[in-house]
C-alpha cells in the first residue's frame, strides 16, 4: 500500500509539471529581472540545446552554483582524459561564467533544464548520457524518475545532506524512500551524510570526504592584485566573505567602532550574491560611509570605507589581499559558507556560530586554534582589531588551518575509483566504437 502512495504522489509531482509548464515563461523571467537568469540563453532552461553533440559517449555532470562548480572541475577533466564527451549544466549566472572559462575542451556548458518533464525530455533526447552525475545536494524529483525511466545510472558526488533536509525528507519517509531509491550511488562527504542517504533510500553509499579539499586554487590575476596593493597603500584591511542578507550592516557597524582603533581602515565586502551589491551601496550609504564598487572598474579610494567586491571569480584575489576575513552565512541561521578557500589562501579564519553546513571543517579548526568564533558585532570587534594589532597571531592562525586541511585530504582520488564500475564499461564501448 505505501509503494502505491508514494508512486501516486510522484506521478501527482511528475503530472503537476504539466500544469506548471505555461507558467514557466514568467517565472524565468522573474528570475531574470533579478539577475539570476542569463536572457540570451533561456532557451536551454527548457531543454533546447545550444550546440551539437560530438556522438561520443556522453556523461552529464550538474552542479548548482560556484563552489560546487569548482569542486567537481578535476572530475570533468578526469571524464575528458577518458575521452568522454561532457555537458555540465549549472543553474546559477555565476557558476556558468565560471564554468565557460575553466571547462577544459572537449566539456559543454549549458544551463540545467527546469525540472519539468517535457523540458528534460527534449534535454536527454539530444545529449543522450550515458550517467548522469549530480554534485552535493541537488535533486529533483521528476529529473530523478525521468532518468530512472530511462535506465540512466544516477550517481550523486560530494554528497551532502543537512540535518535540516534531513528532517524534511524524512516527513515525507514513503515518497522519499520511493524517489532514492532510483539514485545508484551516493559518494557522501562525511559519514553523518552517507548514514542520512542510506535512511533515505539509497542503497549504495560511501563516504569518500570533500572534493573541494582537492580542487584547484582560483587563479589570481597578479596585475590585479598588485594595483589592489598599491591602492590600499598602508592602510590596514579586512575581508567579510559570501556574506548575505543582514550580515554586511553587521560588518558596517563594525566598521564604525573599528574606526575608532584604525582610522584610515578599509572593510572590504563580497556578497555572495553580487547583484544585491546596488542594495548594500545604499544601505550603507544611508549609514554615513563612503562605498565604492570593484564592478565599476575603480580601485579602492584613499577617503573609501568599505570596498564592495561585486564581481565574479575573484574571491580569492581578496582572500589573497586581506590577513583576516569573516566568513558570512555564519552570523545569520544560514550554516556558514566554505572555510576552505581561506584556509589554504592564508587569510585568517574568522565565523559566526552559524556553521553547521560545515561543521567538521569548524570542529577540527576549533581544536587546534585554526580559527576565530564571534556571536555578535562587539565581538567581531574585538576579533578583527585583535588580529590587524597581532601579525604573528594571524599567521599562527593561518599555519595551523593550512595544515589542518591534510586530514581531509584524498577525497578526488576515492570518488574516481568510485566511479569505475560505472565508468568501465562506457570506456570499453568508446573504445569498440573508436576502432570500428
Amino acid at each position: 500500500m505505501s509503494d502505491l502512495v508514494s508512486r501516486l504522489a510522484l506521478n501527482i509531482y511528475g503530472g503537476f509539471g504539466y500544469v506548471a509548464m505555461p507558467f514557466a515563461g514568467a517565472f524565468v523571467r522573474w528570475r531574470a529581472a533579478k539577475g539570476k537568469e542569463d536572457l540570451d540563453r533561456i532557451k536551454e532552461r527548457y531543454g533546447y540545446a545550444s550546440v551539437n553533440t560530438s556522438n561520443r559517449i556522453c556523461i552529464w555532470v550538474h552542479a548548482a552554483s560556484l563552489g560546487e562548480t569548482r569542486a567537481v572541475l578535476p572530475l570533468i577533466r578526469h571524464f575528458i582524459e577518458m575521452r568522454f564527451e561532457v555537458v555540465f549544466t549549472t543553474v546559477t549566472v555565476t557558476a556558468a561564467r565560471i564554468a565557460e572559462i575553466e571547462l577544459p575542451k572537449g566539456a559543454t556548458h549549458q544551463y540545467a533544464p527546469l525540472d519539468l518533464k517535457p523540458f528534460l525530455k527534449r534535454f536527454l533526447k539530444h545529449w543522450k548520457p550515458s550517467i548522469a552525475i549530480f554534485v552535493e545536494s541537488e535533486l529533483w524529483p521528476t529529473t530523478i524518475m525521468e532518468l530512472s525511466h530511462q535506465n540512466i545510472p544516477q550517481v550523486l558526488v560530494n554528497a551532502r545532506m543537512s540535518a535540516r533536509s534531513f528532517k524534511r525528507w524524512k516527513q515525507f519517509d514513503v515518497v522519499s524512500n520511493a524517489l532514492f531509491e532510483n539514485i545508484s550511488l551516493s559518494i557522501a562527504q562525511t559519514k553523518e551524510d552517507a548514514a542520512r542517504f542510506k535512511e533515505l533510500g539509497i542503497h549504495s553509499v560511501i563516504n569518500s570526504g570533500n572534493l573541494k579539499f582537492d580542487s584547484d586554487l582560483p587563479e589570481v590575476d597578479v596585475a590585479q592584485l598588485a594595483k589592489l596593493q598599491e591602492a590600499i597603500g598602508e592602510r590596514p584591511v579586512w575581508l567579510a566573505a559570501s556574506t548575505h542578507d543582514r550580515e554586511e550592516l553587521i560588518v558596517a557597524k563594525a566598521h564604525i567602532l573599528l574606526k575608532r582603533i584604525f582610522p584610515n581602515l578599509l572593510t572590504i565586502i563580497a556578497p555572495r550574491h553580487p547583484n544585491r551589491a546596488e542594495k548594500i551601496t545604499n544601505e550603507l550609504t544611508a549609514m554615513n560611509l563612503k562605498v565604492g564598487q570593484r564592478s565599476t572598474g575603480a580601485l579602492p579610494a584613499a577617503d573609501e570605507d568599505i570596498y564592495i567586491a561585486d564581481t565574479i571569480g575573484e574571491l580569492g584575489l581578496f582572500y589573497r589581499l586581506a590577513p583576516c576575513s569573516l566568513i558570512g552565512g555564519s552570523l545569520v541561521p544560514h550554516g556558514g559558507q566554505n572555510p576552505i578557500e581561506p584556509a589554504r589562501l592564508g587569510s585568517a579564519i574568522i565565523h559566526g556560530p552559524n556553521v553547521a553546513n560545515f561543521s567538521n571543517i569548524y570542529d577540527v579548526f576549533a581544536k587546534q586554534g585554526g580559527c576565530l568564533c564571534v556571536h555578535n558585532s562587539e565581538e567581531l570587534v574585538r576579533g578583527v582589531a585583535a588580529l590587524l594589532r597581532n601579525s604573528e597571531e594571524i599567521e599562527r592562525i593561518t599555519v595551523v588551518a593550512k595544515s589542518s586541511l591534510s586530514e581531509f585530504s584524498g577525497a578526488l582520488e576515492r570518488t574516481n575509483k568510485a566511479l569505475m564500475p560505472y565508468l568501465n564499461p562506457l570506456i570499453i564501448t568508446e573504445r569498440l566504437a573508436e576502432n570500428r
